[in-house]
């Protein structure tokens, strides 16, 4: 069957009828990259989204402001499973505050597990997301698409945003990483000690809670050596502290273009 995609694109902040445009109006497009088939039936595929010149959107973790994006898959049909695979963020400073996210076009590979291997899957999803130039606007998108089981090409595109993804621990040579907890007024202070190599220069430090509602404050980052040191707020929405295991906590050393992502911290005795 040859794939299709279909995107709707809308405001989610309306003023009155007829407010919500499609296309180039809201500052941003949408649309499916179909992606191919893996010998272990596992789908390829991308969302991408284009930019016009001086706007921007947000990386899973946006950083100090900014909106993390959200994706709902309910009404697909031979779905088993979605995973992202995120390139490394660009990190943009402007008017002394530090997001993260991509400004022109931005690939995202996603990988889809169907329930069916030997089928296609029909895709139908809603991905709100934001965008921001010197204001912000929440953006709606929702995607229709068929990735088919026949045999594709990979696309280069996609191939290119796999490429430009964080690096594991193990093969960036982290040795060990190590968190002490302190519970602060409002939430905890995680303090991780990484023995790792450098990423580059004026490296940047990202913790992510697995609780997505948790604030999790900008990092500040020190090196000692082989050691880089970071320390970060969590604030959970009861703004009080809180149980947190270590292990289920995300970080991205970020530097020049490049990332390591760890997975897990061991809790310092």
């Amino acid at each position: 069957m040859k794939s299709s995609a279909l995107v709707f694109l809308t405001a989610l902040a309306l003023t009155g009828p007829g407010a919500a445009q499609a296309g180039p109006s809201l500052h941003a497009e949408v649309d499916v990259l179909p992606g191919w088939r893996a010998a272990d039936g596992t789908h390829i595929a991308a969302l991408r989204i284009t930019l016009d010149q001086g706007w921007k959107t947000y990386w899973r973790a946006p950083g100090e402001a900014g909106i993390p994006p959200h994706f709902d898959w309910s009404g697909s049909e031979n779905l088993g499973r979605v995973g992202f695979l995120w390139p490394v963020p660009q990190i943009i400073v402007s008017n002394g505050v530090t997001t993260l996210g991509f400004e022109g076009e931005f690939i995202l590979p996603v990988e889809v597990i169907a329930a069916d291997p030997g089928a296609d899957i029909a895709i139908e999803g809603a991905l709100a997301f934001g965008i921001c130039e010197d204001v912000c606007m929440p953006l709606e998108a929702r995607v229709s698409a068929v990735l088919p089981a026949a045999a594709a090409d990979q696309d280069p595109r996609i191939i290119a945003a796999l490429a430009a993804r964080a690096v594991p621990a193990a093969e960036a040579a982290v040795v060990s990483a190590n968190c002490t907890v302190e519970p602060i007024a409002d939430g905890l202070r995680v303090t991780a000690r990484l023995d790792m190599p450098e990423v580059g220069p004026d490296e940047f430090l990202v913790v992510e809670a697995a609780d997505k509602s948790v604030w999790v404050s900008q990092a500040v980052v020190e090196r000692e050596g082989d050691i880089l040191i970071a320390e970060a707020d969590l604030v959970p929405p009861a703004a009080k502290p809180f149980d947190l295991d270590t292990e289920t906590l995300r970080i991205t050393v970020l530097a020049e273009g490049r990332g390591v992502d760890i997975q897990g911290c061991d809790e310092a005795q």
